[in-house]
């Protein structure tokens, strides 16, 4: 599948909704989208496919440390790498660390952050919402820390 990495723009909140809707039980409002699309720490990219915005992921860096805000992947465009290459992208970024929560039963993604060298660091406990459910705490170390 060919498929383009992206940063993400204000044009793109609607695009950006339409994937948290359909991905999320929880989903940002259009107005959270947009406002951390503004914020200079933020980071947002887009996987277009053929011109549809397939995924998206955003991380926050502050003082170079990272963080996962979401990541997300339209179904019908899953399992084809697109999480993978968003991720890959967003390591380019420079920071010490990446750190991101993901649910407990969210196997298929607790592997793919695995395959990327992300480790296991803790468990927040019922950090979900609909349902609730234990967040797995994971960091990808990309330097290191003295």
């Amino acid at each position: 599948m060919n498929y383009e990495i992206k940063p993400a723009t204000l044009s793109d909140v609607a695009d950006i909704k339409k994937i948290e809707d359909e991905c999320f039980s929880t989903p940002w409002s259009e107005n959270s989208i947009e406002e951390a699309l503004k914020n200079p720490c933020s980071h947002f990219y887009l996987a277009k496919v053929n011109g549809e915005t397939a995924g998206y992921i955003g991380i926050q860096i502050f003082s170079g440390e990272g963080y996962f805000t979401n990541v997300a992947t339209l179904p019908e465009f899953r399992k084809q790498g697109i999480a993978k290459a968003l991720i890959e992208r967003t390591l380019e970024n420079e920071m010490e660390f990446l750190t991101l929560e993901v649910r407990k039963s969210n196997i298929p993604a607790i592997s793919l952050y695995k395959k990327l060298g992300f480790e296991e660091v803790g468990i927040r406990p019922k950090f979900y919402r609909e349902p609730n459910e234990d967040a797995v705490l994971m960091t990808k170390f990309l330097k290191d820390i003295d």
